[in-house]
This record gives structure tokens, sequence and C-alpha cells, in this order.
């Protein structure tokens, strides 16, 4: 992919001029209608590092030119006057990108801890629900000769497989590389809250044939292998209950759930090929040693607390995107189990871990959000958001991970060298991200400020977490 001619780039750009399908899918449309920010957001800030400070101008000019590429970022929500479906995508009639895009200097040394410290401010400062659902901050100062790039976004733009489908086309892949690939100018629908409502009622009408069809198919299957479909169905019920209980709130003193207002970020980085090698010393994969990494750094936590640590839930979203699924938006159900934090030993840990992923991972009911998800869409919103808070607040941990750009992109002229992700914290105590980028695993934390008051003791002991873990590999 590093060597696309600019044929292959205009063909690759022009795919994002339908990046997002025109109304929120279910799991999107659950999560704009429970947002209750800060405590219970779905926004999330992506850090994006540059190598150099490029010009404002430059800068603008990227932004204009970009939404032209993708024109979902300049569409906004509208939603159904009562929930007959979804709500839908349009196109923001008074879009003003000024709004949306801004521009500050660090005042102090323009060290990593004080970008970040801009970043979390800006986090659990709400969006404008009327507008497009993203702001960002460009920023300059950074030490070095640096700048940063603060994208804050809501989450139905797009979850970390979406965001690398839209930055692998849109980014440069020279820092001198013409604006290839412009699409001609499209017409984005005009959608008002009385079309979506129509629009609800027309979706419930193929809701409910996809339910026929459905039946018609398990009632095929149960007349071909009676006995096979009894098993299936059976198995199916048996494991609801497992995927759908929370597992045990944490004992430990230190992670009683808190307000969720104060959030808080840290940064950790290491090479991914150390940690593969440290993963497969043991027999686990990369997000098997990333999630016994951060869980290390909780023991070391409570270790420099005297405090005891047993295991701790943990939600871990599990993607559903298929190679056919459209760009952009969110395909992923969360699965909810106890993580192995009370195994000291790091490559145990590793290894425990590995089994209850692959456990969960088999569940027949692991989906049963998604089937779910389409009717509680068409709940009263406050009952909506009083069952997801509930289940979300089982858990003390969220981790994500996945793949981002393998090779060196640029963006207004200047080299994208690193990509943290910090997620929000929907009824948990602590977010990890982590994103690969150019070989380097990019890891945001985000936590609550009050359950975890002295952040710089936490940011050492996840260090000390990801060091253990990176030592079994050599």
């Amino acid at each position: 992919m590093a060597t696309l001619d600019d044929n292959e780039i205009a063909r690759a750009r022009a795919e994002l001029t339908h990046w997002g399908e025109p109304e929120l899918n279910p799991l999107d449309a659950l999560m704009w209608r429970t947002e209750r920010p800060p405590a219970d957001s779905w926004t999330g800030v992506v850090v994006m590092v540059l190598s150099e400070t490029p010009s404002w101008e430059r800068v603008k000019a990227a932004h204009r030119w970009g939404v032209k590429v993708a024109p979902r970022f300049a569409e906004r929500v509208v939603e159904p006057i009562v929930p007959t479906g979804p709500p839908m995508w349009t196109t923001d009639e008074k879009f003003d990108l000024d709004y949306h895009v801004r521009r500050v200097r660090l005042p102090g040394s323009g060290s990593m801890a004080e970008l970040l410290e801009l970043a979390q401010g800006m986090a659990v400062t709400p969006l404008d629900r009327s507008r497009p659902p993203w702001a960002a901050t460009f920023v300059e100062g950074l030490e070095g000769g640096r700048a940063a790039y603060l994208l804050q976004a809501h989450h139905v733009l797009m979850d970390g497989a979406a965001a690398t489908q839209l930055l692998s086309r849109m980014l440069d892949r020279t820092p001198d590389q013409a604006p290839v690939g412009m699409p001609d100018p499209t017409d984005r629908p005009q959608v008002s809250r009385k079309a979506a409502t129509g629009q609800g009622f027309r979706w419930q009408a193929s809701a409910a044939a996809k339910v026929l069809r459905e039946s018609a198919r398990v009632v095929g299957q149960v007349a071909a292998d009676p006995l096979g479909a009894l098993r299936e169905t059976s198995a199916y019920v048996s494991s609801v209950p497992r995927v759908a209980t929370p597992p045990p709130r944490a004992a430990s003193e230190l992670l009683q759930p808190g307000p969720r207002t104060k959030w808080r970020f840290g940064a950790l980085e290491c090479d991914v090929l150390e940690l593969k090698k440290a993963a497969k010393a043991v027999g686990g994969t990369v997000n098997d040693a990333f999630v016994a990494s951060v869980l290390g750094g909780l023991r070391h936590y409570h270790d420099r607390h005297g405090a005891t640590l047993g295991d701790v839930p943990i939600s871990m979203p599990v993607s559903m995107r298929r190679e056919d699924d459209p760009m952009g938006g969110n395909r992923f159900t969360g699965a909810f189990f106890s993580a192995p934090s009370g195994i000291a030993d790091p490559a145990e840990r590793i290894r425990a871990m590995h089994d209850r992923v692959l456990r969960v991972r088999q569940e027949p009911a692991l989906d049963i959000m998604n089937k779910v998800t389409p009717l509680m869409n068409l709940a009263p919103t406050p009952l909506v958001a009083a069952a997801i808070s509930g289940l979300n607040a089982g858990a003390t941990l969220t981790t994500s991970s996945w793949q981002g750009l393998p090779f060196e992109t640029y963006w207004a002229g200047s080299r994208f060298e690193r990509m943290f992700v910090f997620g929000p914290l929907p009824g948990t105590s602590m977010c990890a991200a982590l994103c690969t980028h150019e070989g380097v695993c990019c890891i945001g934390v985000n936590v609550d400020g009050d359950v975890f008051p002295d952040t710089d003791v936490l940011w050492e002991c996840l260090q000390e977490g990801l060091d253990e873990v990176l030592a079994l590999g050599r």
C-alpha cells in the first residue's frame, strides 16, 4: 500500500464520499441517545503528534479539502420526532469550519504532559449536538519544534477500525503530495425530523420483514435438522445469562466507582514487535499482552498503597465488522468478564487472559446486545440510558486495541508520528486503548481523577506493568 500511484490513491479517496451510512446503525443510535456528558459520555479525543509545525494556512486548507473528500464531517444528526427508528445524518446547512477548528499554542515547555492536560480539558467539554459531532484543535509549541492535532469526536462517527479506514485513505504518502482524489460535488441529503420519523416507520417495516425471513430460515432449519436446531437453540439460550450478566464488582477499596467528571490522560508506548515477541513467548496475543500489562500496572498501584487487588471486571469491545460492511460508524459488541488482575506472574496473567478472552469469543450469544439494540432504540430514552449505565457500571476497566497505519503518512506536509486515542468512561473508572502506528504501540489511558487522585503514581505503575510484560520476550 505504501507505493500506491495517484490513480489508486484517487480511487481509495473516492470511497470516502460514502464513508458512513445515511442513518445511525442501532449501536450508534444507542450511544447517541444515551449520552449524558461527561459522566456518561460517548465522546473521545484522538491526539495526533506531528514531526514539525505546518503553517496555519496549510492546516485550514487541509480541513477544507478533507470535508469535501469525506462529507460526513459536514453533517449533523437529526432525531425522529418520536422514536420510530434510528436518528439520521443530514447536511448541516449552516456548517462553519471555523467553529469546528481552533488554534492554540502551549503556554509552557511544550511537554507531552502539557499537551495531554489540554486534551483532557477538551474531552469533558460537551459537543454541540445541533452541529456535526466533532471539534479539532491545532496545537503549536510542542517540544522539539513539533505540533499536535487534537480531534474530539463522538463515537457515532467511527470506531477504531473505521478510523483506520478513514486515515489510510485521507492522509498523504509524501510531504508534498498533490491533493489527488478530489471527488465530484455530490448532493448530500437534507433530512428533517419529520422525514426521519417517516423513515423510522419504513425502518420498522424492513425490520419486521427481516424477522419474518429469519423466522422462516429457522423453521426450515428445524424441519431439516430438528436435533441440530434444538442443540443450537439450547446452546444460545444457556449462553445468554453468561454474556448478559456483568461479572462481580471489584472488591478493592481503591476501585470503587467515582463520578467520572474529572478525566485524566496518560500515554505509554512500546515497539509492536517487542510486544508481539513477549506475547508469543507465553502463548498469548498482542491484545492479551496489552491488557495483562494494564492489569499489572493496577497491581503495582495497589502495592504502592498497601492494598489488595483481586480480579477486576472488564468490558472489552469485540469487533463484528465484516469486509462487506459499510465504512464508518461502529461494528462491535461488548464482552463483560473478570480480568485476571489477581495473578501476580505476568506470564500466567497473559495465559489466563488468553483463555478468558477465547472463552468469551466462543459464546454463542456474544452478539445478544446487537440483537436487542434495535428494540432498545424504540424504548423511552431515560429507560434505555439507565439500562446501559447499569450494565457498564459493573466494569472497572475498558480496554480496546486495533491496528492503525503500518506505513508512513503526512498531514498538511508534516510527518504523522504518533496517534493516541483516549476513549470515554461510560460507567468505568479506566479506559485503555492501544492503536498501532508505524510499528509503535500507542497506548492512551483515560481515568477518573476521583478514583485515581495520584495519577503520577498511576502512570509510573502502568509503565512498570508494561515493562514486566515486555521483559518476557527478551
